[in-house]
């Protein structure tokens, strides 16, 4: 069973104790910051968020039948009082508890429990340890959520109109992420460490240091099968650990931005093995 499968069970069979990230990670030899990684790209949203939605789901399920006050269910729930549960949980549902208690989840967003089907896509060619010295990188930069994820590659267009001609490289920089799954991307290119940076445009340091580096070969839209397969898959079964920093993906000539094809790196910052 893979990581991101052992922590759904856990999540699963555990949720009703409000488990923090730590203790999930602890439970499937992860770190933290590399099991909120995996958990983004296996499932498309936070596990914060995911988490809190099947404690509220189920507190829902609990209120229609009717057989506990909802005080009870809110405490079960993780909450400390009537007053947090119930914001939290008409914000999650636009009902409030009391709705829901008198006429049933009929019509809500309930959140079932995630099932994983989509395979791993293995890389062709074995990863390599790289270190590399800092550099920056500046770009058009957005904020995104799982939800607005499609929406990158308008970036590189945005990119493609105000690039200076004869860059050969680009970065796709994933970086400031928080709880709730929400991230920065910053489609650029190399800049000077004490260059300029354009106009409506955004910068970004990339730390010396160690880094995984794989070869993403298929088509761009693949992409997300193989970061599955590397945080999964080899890097729980390599002895490498995921440090909290900026990766990117790093396109070169080989890459065609008209088709997608040609492959594209992937690099993952690297801390002290376990």
């Amino acid at each position: 069973m893979g990581a991101a499968r052992k922590a759904l069970w856990y999540i699963e069979s555990h949720f009703a104790e409000n488990p923090s990230l730590a203790q999930i990670a602890a439970a499937v030899e992860l770190s933290p910051f590399h099991l909120s990684r995996l958990f983004q790209v296996s499932t498309g949203t936070s596990m914060a968020r995911y988490l809190r939605s099947r404690r509220l789901s189920e507190a829902a399920r609990t209120l229609a039948g009717g057989s506990a006050a909802i005080l009870d269910v809110a405490l079960a729930a993780g909450y400390a009082s009537h007053a947090a549960f119930t914001h939290a949980f008409t914000e999650q549902f636009k009902q409030a508890p009391e709705q829901v208690r008198r006429e049933g989840v009929g019509g809500l967003a309930l959140v079932e429990a995630i099932r994983l089907d989509a395979p791993a896509l293995p890389c062709e060619v074995e990863p390599v340890r790289r270190r590399v010295e800092g550099f920056r990188v500046a770009g058009v930069c957005a904020r995104h959520t799982a939800a607005t994820v499609a929406s990158i590659p308008s970036q590189w267009q945005q990119l493609a109109l105000t690039r200076e001609l004869g860059r050969d490289i680009a970065y796709g920089v994933c970086c400031n992420r928080d709880g709730e799954g929400a991230f920065d991307y910053i489609a650029g290119v190399e800049i000077g460490a004490s260059a300029a940076v354009p106009a409506a445009w955004s910068a970004v340091s990339i730390p010396a240091g160690d880094y995984l580096v794989a070869w993403h070969a298929g088509h761009i839209s693949a992409i997300r099968s193989t970061w599955y397969w590397l945080l999964n898959d080899y890097l729980p079964g390599s002895g490498l650990t995921l440090m909290d920093a900026p990766d990117f993906e790093r396109y070169d000539a080989r890459f065609d931005g008209r088709t997608g094809n040609g492959g594209v790196e992937i690099w993952l910052p690297l801390g002290d093995s376990n």
